[in-house]
């Protein structure tokens, strides 16, 4: 497209939160850390995506339908919370997976306050075997081309920015939002 211009699409870039996010103190602090405009909306698997504006001064989601976004970021608070993930709620975690790779998204899972060493020592606080902690994570990262981030729950809020802008920024520097 003729005149498309990278640098007002990545300025118009907003984050898309995930209704089922509860609005909790640690949220709105993670959201401050964003540095950008950002908004609730129902997102069909993962936490946060973005949206931006096109050229032709629409968004590229409409808000008010359920969102696919093409790169999802799906954050867990803990070690002991993504446990259950691979645990109790396998099914509903496979399931979420499974609508993104058929929908073409990429998957960063984000972590906080974990690290691969944390994981490895078992030191967090339930009864999944470290080896199958650590088998779960990697086979979903191959089946499911997940790139799995851990970090400090006080920079959770700069990754999940700095990870979609340079995705956004990637996308629409190969030209994937031109034609839209």
């Amino acid at each position: 497209m003729e005149g498309f211009d990278i640098e007002a699409c990545l300025e118009s870039m907003e984050i898309l939160v995930d209704t089922r996010e509860q609005p909790s103190d640690r949220a709105k602090k993670r959201y401050q850390l964003f540095e950008c405009p950002y908004q609730r909306a129902t997102l069909n698997y993962g936490d946060y995506t973005y949206n931006l504006t096109l050229p032709n001064g629409s968004k590229y989601f409409d808000t008010s339908q359920t969102v696919l976004g093409d790169v999802v970021i799906e954050r867990k608070m803990s070690l002991e919370e993504l446990s259950g993930c691979f645990c109790q709620s396998r099914d509903r975690f496979c399931n979420e997976f499974e609508r993104a790779k058929s929908h073409g998204a990429k998957i960063y899972l984000l972590t906080e306050n974990a690290s691969w060493e944390k994981l490895m020592a078992h030191h967090y606080r339930t009864q999944f075997n470290p080896k199958a902690f650590l088998a779960s994570i990697t086979s979903f990262c191959a089946r499911y081309n997940i790139t799995p981030i851990f970090c400090k729950e006080e920079t959770s809020g700069k990754l999940i920015k700095e990870i979609l802008y340079r995705e956004l920024k990637e996308r629409l520097t190969l030209g994937k939002y031109d034609g839209d």
